[in-house]
């Protein structure tokens, strides 16, 4: 008897108060936008969940007047009642928890589970950004000049912009917001288009925390809309950090936009990230890192498993149990808990997933677990496709690019663990690698400064997830940024260097005389 989630979507959006989403979407106050209309279909059933407006130039103009003025506000307020304001958010999380993973589950594609676990990683940055709010540390420095001390403190920027993909709908929106507020900052979200029911619901629950604290509205503002929704984001001088999420070809035009008006970006780009598999690697545990990266979220995750790099001594065992295990997943609805795969977000998506197995196979790569789009009864919305794996050489140029689906490529070394981490290195992304190994020397290598050119790297587990307490990004064409753990939250807050002379003498720097 299959497992589906204990109640129905109908059911969650009454529970997260988004039943009148037809008529439009919340902005920072409670005015509905004016735009063109968006419809969400589910690629779970290919039903449309609601239809969204989208914001005006004039509605985003009336958001960012509404989010200036609370910033004001907001900055002044000590550190740690922004805390306890993100500690009750938090606990508004937890009570709607299964209603919001529902709806991301249903609205995005992935598993009952993983919406669960997206809800439960916005839980514990808030719980993250609770204790962060009593030690914003800055510095304390000695002075050249007798009788003067120097120290650094850091103060909120102002209004930051968040961008958000697809693929995380809420909880990458929660990394950004929960250390933007803690920081005194205000911030303004624009969804992805393909799941902004999402993007309303998280607007609601974080409304409802402010407005029961009588604070001002604001502090948390939502526009919905495509691309040109964010241009306004990115093209506008009052929004001091851009943080955004998505594919390196649209982070590019955002760093670009931000830059020329000498403003900050934060960006979560591309992935293309490898598990090496070296002569001492347990291949169990290969296994369990490597499917579940690759087919977890259906391959729509940015720390997706792209490349396996197995050593040529264990090539053959290591591909006969990756193929077995492709053999007993289950592809379904991702709402029934014994579905291990669930569908890609939307035609498009699907159209991606087969071009990638055409051009593999015209590069000369072999086929070893055939792909396909699925149909018939559970399959109505097109969206369903079963995991592949193909055999292929690093160079190819699919090999070298970002296919957005469950698509493998196993790969071939030989000789020593540098040249496996050669092969891992050469492409234009940096996001996250791992390597299998019981080996202490190819560990240490493998984090070397010789070693994973990418901003996470793991030993002995996937590439697919991060915890909270550690930063989150990559380099390369991955953008540079860091969210979530460790001092990430400095990005959201200007520095500033304070010399303080307590004397009644006027030394200068560097020994400089100025007697007048």
């Amino acid at each position: 008897m299959s497992k589906i989630a204990s109640f129905g979507i109908q059911e969650a959006l009454k529970e997260l108060g988004v039943t009148e989403i037809n008529e439009g979407t919340s902005t920072g106050s409670n005015n509905f936008s004016n735009g063109e209309i968006i419809e969400s279909y589910s690629p779970v059933d290919g039903k449309l969940i609601g239809k969204v407006k989208t914001s005006t130039k004039e509605d985003y103009n009336k958001v960012m007047q509404t989010a200036t003025v609370a910033f004001k506000e907001w900055k002044t307020k000590p550190a740690p009642l922004r805390g306890e304001i993100v500690r009750q958010f938090g606990e508004k999380l937890r009570e709607k928890k299964e209603a919001l993973g529902k709806l991301v589950s249903y609205e995005m594609g992935k598993s009952y589970q993983e919406g669960l676990g997206e809800v439960q990683e916005m839980i514990d940055i808030c719980d993250f950004a609770v204790g962060l709010s009593r030690q914003l540390h800055g510095l304390t420095m000695h002075s050249e000049r007798p009788g003067h001390r120097m120290y650094e403190q850091y103060h909120p920027l102002g209004v930051v912009g968040i961008i958000s993909a697809f693929n995380f709908p809420v909880a990458v929106w929660a990394w950004n917001t929960a250390l933007a507020w803690i920081c005194g900052d205000v911030c303004v979200w624009k969804p992805s288009e393909k799941a902004p029911i999402c993007g309303i619901a998280c607007q609601n629950i974080a409304a409802d925390v402010f407005k029961a604290n009588g604070l001002p509205e604001g502090i948390c503002n939502l526009i919905n809309g495509d691309y040109k929704v964010g241009e306004m984001l990115t093209k506008d001088s009052r929004i001091p950090l851009v943080s955004a999420t998505g594919s390196t070809r649209m982070g590019k035009i955002v760093a670009q936009e931000v830059a020329a008006r000498l403003g900050k970006s934060l960006l979560e780009l591309g992935g293309n990230n490898a598990i090496i598999v070296t002569p001492d690697a347990d291949v169990k545990m290969t296994v369990i890192g490597a499917v579940f990266g690759a087919v977890g979220t259906a391959g729509q995750r940015c720390t997706s498993t792209r490349r396996l790099i197995i050593h040529e001594s264990m090539y053959n065992t290591v591909k006969d149990a990756i193929v077995k295990a492709y053999g007993q997943l289950k592809i379904g609805n991702p709402l029934d808990e014994t579905n291990h795969v669930g569908p890609v977000i939307d035609k498009d998506a699907v159209k991606m997933y087969e071009n990638a197995l055409k051009q593999v196979v015209a590069e000369g790569g072999n086929i070893l677990v055939e792909g396909g789009v699925l149909s018939g009864e559970g399959y109505e919305s097109g969206c369903y496709v079963k995991p592949a794996i193909a055999e292929a050489q690093p160079h190819y140029k699919i090999v070298q690019h970002e296919t957005f689906a469950p698509v493998l490529y196993l790969l071939k070394y030989s000789g020593d663990v540098h040249n496996a981490i050669a092969i891992q290195n050469d492409v234009a992304q940096g996001l996250s690698s791992a390597i299998m190994t019981n080996n202490l020397r190819e560990a240490e290598a493998f984090l070397s400064v010789q070693g994973s050119d990418c901003g996470i790297a793991n030993v002995n587990i996937g590439t697919s997830g991060a915890e909270i307490g550690g930063a989150f990004g990559g380099e390369k064409e991955t953008g540079g940024g860091r969210e979530s753990g460790s001092d990430a939250w400095k990005v959201y807050m200007r520095r500033q260097t304070n010399t303080i002379n307590y004397t009644t003498e006027l030394p200068l720097a560097q020994g400089i005389k100025f007697d007048l």
